[in-house]
C-alpha cells in the first residue's frame, strides 16, 4: 500500500494498523520496522490503542509522535532519554528545547497581548500547558516571594500539580506591573471584579443550563465566551476612558 492509499485509509476508518502506519512512514523514513515501532512502544514513548484481539491501532496523533521521534534520531542523533524530555514537555503544551542543554519553553502565542481577546479565546484549551512551579518563575519573569503572595491572595491556583496557562499570563502580567511598585495586595480589587463578572455571566447562562438538551448547552457555551470576551472589552475601554478624563485628554 502506497503512503497515500494508507493515509485515505486511515481517514476513512479513524485508526491505521501497524502495517498502514510502516506505509506511511517509509517515503520519509526508509529504514522504519515493526520491531523498531514495537520497541518505541516498549519504551513508553508511543502508546497505541488495542482492540479486543491485541492489534495495535494508531491515531494520526500516533503516527505525528512516531514522525517526530524518528526525525529527532535521524536529523538530530538524540538519544531516547532526551526525546523522551522532549515527548514530556509536548504534552504538557510546551515546546521542547531548540538546543541540548536548554529546557522546555513556554509558546509566545500563549503571553501575546495584541490586539483584544475574541470569543475564541475563552474556548477550553484540550492541549494547554502544564508548568512547574519552577518553569513558571522562569517563564513570568515573577520572583518566588510574589508568587506566593499572589497564591494567598487568590490570583493564582495550581492544577493538581502544574499551574496552566491562565497562571501563567497573570504571573506575568503581575511581573510586569511590579516594575511600577504595584504589589499583589493592591490587586485584589481585579481578582473581586472578576469574581463579580464570572457571576453575572452565570446568571445569564444559568436559564440555559437548566434545559438539559445539548443545543442549550451549546448555546450556554456559546454565550459564556461571547460575554467574557465583551466583558474584557468593556473593562479595557473604561480604563482607557477613565484615564482619559482623568489626565485630561
Amino acid at each position: 500500500m502506497s503512503a497515500t492509499s494508507a493515509a485515505a485509509s486511515a481517514s476513512g476508518r479513524g485508526l491505521l494498523g501497524i502495517g498502514d502506519v510502516l506505509s506511511v512512514l517509509r517515503p520519509d523514513f526508509p529504514d522504519i520496522t515493526i520491531s523498531k515501532i514495537r520497541f518505541l512502544e516498549g519504551e513508553g514513548l508511543i502508546a497505541p490503542q488495542r482492540t479486543a484481539s491485541g492489534y495495535r491501532k494508531f491515531s494520526h496523533a500516533d503516527v505525528e509522535r512516531l514522525r517526530y521521534i524518528l526525525a529527532c534520531q535521524r536529523d538530530q542523533y538524540l538519544p531516547l532519554k532526551v526525546i523522551r524530555e522532549h515527548l514530556e514537555a509536548i504534552d504538557r503544551g510546551l515546546e521542547p528545547p531548540a538546543s541540548t542543554g536548554d529546557g522546555p519553553r513556554v509558546p509566545r502565542a500563549l503571553v501575546s497581548t495584541d490586539g483584544m481577546p475574541s470569543a475564541d479565546a475563552f474556548r477550553p484549551s484540550q492541549a494547554d500547558v502544564r508548568l512547574s512551579k519552577g518553569e513558571l518563575l522562569e517563564a513570568s519573569g515573577l520572583d518566588a516571594a510574589l508568587l506566593d503572595q499572589l497564591e494567598g491572595f487568590g490570583l493564582v491556583s495550581r492544577r493538581g500539580q502544574h499551574y496552566d496557562g491562565e497562571a501563567l499570563v497573570i504571573a506575568t502580567t503581575v511581573a510586569e506591573m511590579a516594575a511600577f511598585g504595584i504589589e499583589p495586595r493592591h490587586l485584589r480589587t481585579f481578582k473581586v471584579a472578576a469574581d463579580r463578572e464570572v457571576g453575572l455571566v452565570e446568571q445569564v447562562v444559568t436559564p440555559m443550563l437548566r434545559q438539559h438538551d445539548p443545543e442549550s448547552r451549546q448555546r450556554a457555551d456559546d454565550a459564556v465566551r461571547q460575554l467574557a470576551a465583551l466583558s474584557v472589552r468593556l473593562h479595557s475601554s473604561l480604563v482607557k476612558a477613565g484615564l482619559a478624563a482623568e489626565l485630561g485628554r
